[in-house]
């Protein structure tokens, strides 16, 4: 589901990157870089409209994914560094109980060697 959303979002960020650049700005005429055409390709009330809303409605689905991703990135658990890694590691392979220490041997500790 994060994969996906990620995927989502990235399609996102390039939907509006173009929207945006194909916005004109105060007083350009973008019928130029359409050849004269764009009356016809947006409809009868020219691109500014079409291109807002469309601008509007991808940023909507921008913030949307964002705050996803931002909500789903809290609740997962991932080490952000090697050292934090190594940690976890550790933490894993040490057993939970410590091993008891044997007792010790009576036999060896009550005749000590003869000797000089």
């Amino acid at each position: 589901m994060y994969t996906l959303l990620i995927v989502i979002h990235v399609f996102i960020c390039f939907l509006m990157i173009g929207a945006i650049l194909l916005q004109s700005g105060k007083g350009a005429e973008i019928g130029a870089s359409f050849g004269g055409s764009s009356q016809t390709v947006f409809g009868s009330r020219g691109p500014a409209n079409f291109l807002s809303k469309f601008t509007v409605a991808v940023a909507a689905i921008f913030m949307l994914t964002s705050f996803s991703l931002a909500i789903m990135a809290k609740e997962r658990t991932f080490a952000s560094t090697v050292i934090d890694l190594k940690k976890k590691e550790t933490s894993q392979t040490v057993p939970a109980t410590p091993a008891t220490a044997p007792a010790t041997p009576a036999a060896a500790d009550a005749a000590p060697a003869s000797g000089h």
